[in-house]
C-alpha cells in the first residue's frame, strides 16, 4: 500500500508535465512560458502570505479576527502557491481552484450581543440629567 501511494506521488509531476508539454504544443505557447509564469505566481503568492500572515497574526492576538479563520485561509494560499510551484497545468488548475473555493464565507464564530433581537438600530442607552 505505502508503494502505491508513493508512486502516486512521484508519478504526478510527471504526468503534469507531459500534459504541460501537449498544452503547449496545442496553444503554441512555449513550455517555459508556462512555467516561468506559474513559479512567478506561486513564490509571489507565498511571500505576499507571509507577510499577510503576521498582520492576521496579530490580528488575532488582539481580538479583531478569529485563529481558525486565519489559519484556514493562510493554509489554503500556502497550498496553493506550493501547487503554483510544482511545474505543470494542472497543478496549477488545482492551485486556481483552491483560491477560488469560497471556504472561509459567511458570518464570524463570534457570540451575538443579548440585545440583537430587541434593538430598532436608532435607540441609545445610558442616563440622562435635565439642568433646569
Amino acid at each position: 500500500m505505502r508503494f502505491i501511494v508513493l508512486s502516486i506521488v512521484l508519478a504526478f509531476p510527471l504526468l503534469d508535465l507531459f500534459v504541460t508539454l501537449r498544452f503547449a504544443r496545442w496553444t503554441g505557447v512555449p513550455v517555459w512560458v508556462w512555467l516561468g509564469m506559474s513559479t512567478v505566481a506561486g513564490f509571489l503568492l507565498l511571500h505576499n502570505e507571509r507577510l499577510a500572515f503576521r498582520d492576521k497574526t496579530f490580528a488575532t492576538m488582539h481580538g479583531e479576527q478569529s485563529l481558525l479563520r486565519g489559519l484556514l485561509d493562510s493554509g489554503c494560499k500556502v497550498l496553493a502557491g506550493v501547487l503554483f510551484l510544482l511545474p505543470g497545468v494542472v497543478s496549477d488548475l488545482f492551485a486556481l481552484l483552491l483560491l477560488a473555493l469560497p471556504l472561509n464565507v459567511g458570518r464570524g464564530f463570534e457570540p451575538q450581543p443579548a440585545t440583537a433581537g430587541r434593538s430598532r438600530g436608532n435607540d441609545l442607552d445610558g442616563d440622562y440629567r435635565r439642568l433646569d
